[in-house]
Parts: C-alpha cells; sequence; structure tokens
C-alpha cells in the first residue's frame, strides 16, 4: 500500500475529532526595567478572561508556573538549550530541574508537556548529540517522581528541519539531522503516546518565495487562492495546510504517521524593520483570526484528518523595544500591546466549531484527489 493511499486512510478513518487547542506563547521579562510590567497573576487573569486554554512557557518561569495554578489552562514548559548538556549527562540534574519547575505546582498547575529546548539544531550543532539522552533523562525522572501524565519532546524549527515546504509529497528530513537524531526521537515519542513539537511560521516562508501570494498566506477564501501538489493532486488553500502536510509526509517518510503534531510557535508581526515590508497590524489579524477560524473548522489537513494536535501564536505580549535588540526582536508579535491592551479581537474559547465556507467540499475533493492518486502510485 502506497505511502499517501496510507495517509488518506488514516484521513478518513479519524471520523468525528475533537478541535485543537489554540494557545499562546507568553515569556516574562525578569530584568529591573520591566518591573513596571503586569505581574504573572494579572497575566493569568487576562489569560482567562481572553478564554484561553493552553499557554508555552519558553522560559518555565516558577512565579508564572504558579500564577496559573488552579486555572485549568494547560501549561506547555521548555528546558533553556544551555542546560540540555548537564541534563543529558546526568539524571539527577533533570530531577533538580523538575524539583524547581513542577513538583511545588503540580498537579494544582496543569502542566501537560515539557519541551527539551527550543531549536536545538538551528542554535547550535554542538548540542545535537545531548538532546535525546537529556530527554530519556527527564521522562525517566518523572516517573521515579511518579509523574505519569506529562510528556516529553523536544521542539523543532520547521526552517531548519524540512528539506522543502513545497510541494508536500516531496517533503523529508534534513540530513544528517533526520537520521542521527529525529528518527530515533520519533521513535521514542510513539512508545511515550507523546508529541512532534515544531515552531511553524508561514510568515517566513512567504518573505523567502516571492512567488506564494500574499493571500495564500493569510487564509484569505478567494477562487484561486490555492496551489495544487502536482505529484498527489492535493489542492492546498493556505499555507499553514502546506507546512503542516510537508511535515506529516516527513514523518511518514520516516516510519512514524501516526504521531500528533503540536505547533509550538505561528504568528505575524504587526510590525517590524523598514524592510519588513509585510509586517503590519491588518496582516497580522487577517492571520491570526484565519488561522483561529481554521482550527476551529475541524476539517484538519488534506493529509490528516485530525490536523495539528495544539497550535500556540506567537505570542501573548508585545516585547518592549530596547536598545541593542535585533531585528526580530523589533517585531511586534503579541496579541496584546505592551499595556495589555487587546490589539485585535480574537475568539479563543474552544466551545465553538466554526465551518469555513469550503468544508465539505473541499473535503470531498482532496479525498477524491487522494484516491486517484493512491490508485495511480499502486
Amino acid at each position: 500500500m502506497s505511502l499517501i493511499l496510507s495517509l488518506f486512510f488514516l484521513s478518513l478513518l479519524a471520523g468525528a475529532t475533537s478541535l485543537p487547542a489554540v494557545g499562546v506563547t507568553y515569556t516574562r521579562d525578569p530584568s529591573p526595567s520591566s518591573a513596571h510590567l503586569p505581574s504573572p497573576e494579572i497575566v493569568a487573569t487576562f489569560v482567562k478572561d481572553l478564554k484561553i486554554s493552553s499557554v508555552r512557557l519558553p522560559e518555565s518561569d516558577p512565579q508564572v508556573i504558579r500564577a496559573f495554578s488552579y486555572s485549568n489552562v494547560s501549561l506547555l514548559l521548555s528546558i533553556p538549550n544551555a542546560i540540555v548538556p548537564a541534563m543529558a549527562e546526568n539524571r539527577s540534574n533533570a530531577v533538580q530541574w523538575l524539583y524547581r519547575h513542577v513538583l511545588p505546582f503540580y498537579p494544582r498547575a496543569r502542566i501537560t508537556t515539557i519541551s527539551v529546548g527550543n531549536d536545538v539544531l538551528g542554535a547550535s550543532a554542538d548540542l545535537s548529540d545531548f538532546l535525546l539522552p537529556a530527554i530519556k533523562n527527564l521522562h525517566a525522572a518523572l516517573g521515579d517522581l511518579g509523574i505519569k501524565k506529562v510528556s516529553v519532546s523536544t521542539t523543532f524549527s520547521f526552517i531548519n528541519i524540512m528539506t522543502s515546504s513545497f510541494p508536500p509529497s516531496s517533503a523529508e528530513f534534513q540530513e544528517p539531522a533526520a537520521g542521527l537524531i529525529i528518527k530515533p526521537l520519533l521513535k521514542f515519542l510513539e512508545d511515550t503516546n507523546s508529541s512532534f513539537l515544531i515552531n511553524l511560521y508561514p510568515y517566513n516562508i512567504y518573505r523567502l518565495n516571492s512567488d506564494i501570494p500574499i493571500g495564500f498566506a493569510l487564509f484569505q477564501e478567494h477562487p484561486f487562492n490555492f496551489r495544487d501538489d502536482l505529484t498527489t493532486g492535493v489542492r492546498y488553500r493556505n499555507l499553514f495546510d502546506m507546512m503542516v502536510d510537508s511535515v506529516i509526509t516527513a514523518l511518514a517518510v520516516a516510519g512514524h504517521e501516526n504521531i500528533p503534531v503540536t505547533v509550538t510557535e505561528t504568528g505575524w508581526p504587526s510590525a517590524g524593520e523598514v524592510t519588513d515590508v509585510d509586517a503590519s497590524k491588518v496582516y497580522a489579524e487577517m492571520y491570526l483570526k484565519g488561522l483561529v477560524r481554521h482550527l476551529k473548522s475541524g476539517i484538519g489537513t488534506p493529509l490528516r484528518r485530525d490536523g495539528v494536535a495544539e497550535a500556540y501564536v506567537y505570542e501573548l505580549i508585545d516585547q518592549e523595544e530596547k536598545k541593542g535588540m535585533d531585528s526580530n526582536s523589533k517585531r511586534r508579535w503579541g496579541i496584546l500591546y505592551s499595556n495589555m491592551t487587546r490589539k485585535y479581537d480574537i475568539d479563543f474559547s474552544d466551545s465553538v466549531r466554526v465551518f469555513e465556507g469550503r468544508g465539505l467540499i473541499g473535503m470531498v475533493v482532496s479525498c477524491l484527489s487522494l484516491v486517484s492518486v493512491a490508485l495511480f502510485l499502486q
């Protein structure tokens, strides 16, 4: 049975699905110059008022974790890249980290996932050998402490591990990382029922490819706003789905097509450098509203009926500009301004299913395309 046929039948058998959780990333600035910013307790209240059900904490600040106790907001914690080697070398270092960041708060704080590092492969090639041992040590340490319901993974960056974004049918993980790191990790994720975590920015792919229409990147529904994967015959209506299906194809090529995918960062800047001509509040609002609407529709992607398990918008609050900031830091990604006022009117509540105009017809067309391709490839 061909790879595409397998993905097609998995999509059909999924049946009714739960909607992906749509969360946000929040990073607290601990520097003295940021003392005037809202406290973690105020931020936690804002998150609940916005009906956001999931928060990703790249810094895993204990004060922030404590602030979300009894909130029923699920937390995705991250371990800094700098301590990955120490955690790989000795399980006691993993236990020590858990004693500071998890045990004082769990289960009052609903910690669901811990990411060991963030874009480790892109940050430093020297860290790659430590990644899987650190993950296994942390997982074992959780077991030693009797914590069975917190999954462990690591976060990759789409642009640093994928061979291409189009067509999705040709996507694979880049070598040598695929063979040395990603495939052994996928075996671990499958064995522990954990998710594949990835930072996925259509904004970055759009900036690198001048032939991608802006509407395709912003979830705009126009009659001719699509791209066809000529190998499979699958039609894509937005860049987000195309990138997700590239990841799903790469997982299938690696022999692990059933692993859930969580998008740990995605977003569109509302402002930036002079060269960021498409960083605007109008485009950012179009992207975020389109993303949330698409995820709430429950139609998934052409190759996976479930779509992504979770998606985290980067980020909750605009960072304040400081001297010495690089160009990426000067971009404004927040859904709130730094004074905590709302930048956009977006409904993050997960209680309502939104049906996109192309829902049923789009699904039928995608299914027919996949069937014809599968028969062709047999």
